[in-house]
């Protein structure tokens, strides 16, 4: 047998790989270990994460604190009125005064349009608007003229028809005293005749004279001619009576007309307000004329911004048709669409803070109201739930938050555009507004 030493190196190979690793270990430093050198060799660099720690903790405390004391959305833009200019009159153009992107002043020419035509028109009115005043002058003086000529003629066909009347009460008398007269006349003449009838046998006997019985005979016949003439006078009376009577008639048959007289006045009457209403018709017309000669002259109803500029030089516009718009640059306001889950704290008159993207500047405004309905309601074909397809979406809330007076949407057009530091906002810009709802 041959005697073998036994390997001393050899070992097993768990404690071999063990071994191994601590002198790995021990021979290459650790990250930690790495850090804290670095570290001690930089202490700046300990300072510097202080720092950033700090400023991490704040950035997280404003985040935190901005979440619950501010709602805001990126679903936002500036709004503002836009005005259409379009023609009121039928013509072609014949100046054009803005060009697109121009600021007006109000009451600046934008457009001309021919008004040889409306000159002409105008002249012709006014002429048959003063036509009219004096037609309703002379119509006026009519008046007073016809009312007392039909005064006058009442109160004379009345003073006729008593003078006519009373003249009957006296003819009426006449024919009394005539009829008085005639019968006393009988009684005188029945007396002669009954006195010649008793002489006329005395007479034949010779038992009177014969000169008494002629008186008697004259007598009688003188009776009887009285009694003719009492009977003549009665008959005349009564025609006096009958006369006076026909006067009556024509009397009242002028008093009718006289009265009728009234119908005229208010005929007379009713052609003078005939006349003050074509007078008046006139003048609306006169009216109407004038404003269509200031029709021919466009002018800027605000301060703005010209833009969509159509009208051109010689076109033939019609009334209605749009030839311009005016944006103001003042009185804007954000339109924002917050979520329906962030109104629960929103107020009218909270602060707003508003972000312009087109320059960077921050504005200030406050809530003025609150939208009443959400903007799917507002839409042409707005949704409708009882399809029975519902889906529950997170429905948007118009709110309009006007900008304060003294922002860029409130000071006059050409000095906020101008200015260095002026913020140039326009309707349509895209912002972000931040409520302070606590």
């Amino acid at each position: 047998m041959s005697d073998e030493k036994p390997d001393t190196n050899t070992e097993k190979p768990e404690a071999n790989a063990e071994k191994i690793e601590a002198r790995t270990e021990h021979s290459q430093p650790s990250g930690a270990s790495r850090v804290r050198g670095v570290i001690q060799r930089h202490p700046w660099l300990r300072i510097a994460g202080a720092i950033a720690a700090l400023l991490l903790a704040i950035v997280a405390v404003r985040w935190w604190w901005g979440r619950h004391t501010h709602e805001t959305t990126d679903d936002a833009q500036i709004d503002g009125d836009i005005y259409p200019i379009s023609a009121r009159i039928t013509g072609p153009i014949t100046m054009v005064y803005a060009r697109d992107g121009q600021f007006v002043s109000a009451g600046a020419p934008l457009v001309d349009i021919d008004a040889r035509d409306y000159e002409v028109a105008l002249a012709r009115a006014r002429a048959e608007y003063e036509m009219a005043l004096a037609n309703a002058s002379a119509s006026q003086l009519e008046v007073p003229v016809s009312t007392v000529g039909s005064t006058s003629q009442i109160r004379s066909a009345q003073a006729d028809l008593v003078t006519t009347q009373a003249g009957v009460v006296v003819a009426q008398k006449q024919v009394d005293e005539a009829q008085a007269q005639l019968a006393q006349a009988n009684a005188a003449a029945k007396t002669a005749n009954a006195d010649v009838e008793r002489f006329t046998p005395l007479i034949e006997k010779r038992e009177i004279s014969q000169q008494q019985y002629d008186q008697t005979l004259a007598a009688a016949d003188t009776a009887n001619a009285a009694v003719a003439a009492a009977t003549a006078g009665v008959r005349r009376a009564e025609e006096q009576v009958r006369q006076a009577g026909e006067k009556i008639r024509q009397a009242d048959a002028g008093l009718d007309t006289a009265r009728a007289t009234t119908m005229t006045v208010e005929a007379t009457v009713a052609r003078a307000k005939s006349s003050d209403a074509q007078a008046a018709s006139a003048k609306a017309e006169l009216q109407q004329a004038e404003l269509n000669m200031s029709y021919t002259h466009i002018l800027a109803p605000v301060d703005g911004i010209v833009g969509r500029r159509t009208a051109q030089v010689g076109q033939n516009v019609e009334p209605g048709q749009e030839l311009l718009t005016i944006t103001p640059t003042r009185g804007l306001w954000v339109t924002a669409n917050f979520k329906e889950t962030q109104l629960s704290r929103m107020r009218p008159n909270q602060p707003v803070e508003i972000s312009v993207d087109g320059c960077g500047q921050s504005l200030n405004g406050h809530v003025t109201a609150i939208g009443g309905a959400t903007g799917a309601r507002y839409s042409l074909l707005p949704p409708e739930n009882a399809t029975g397809n519902y889906v529950k979406v997170v429905q948007r809330i118009p709110v309009r938050i006007d900008l304060d007076a003294t922002d860029p949407g409130s000071r006059t057009p050409a000095k906020a555009d101008t200015a260095k530091d002026s913020c140039l906002i326009r309707p349509g810009m895209s912002v972000l507004p931040s409520v302070k709802v606590r």
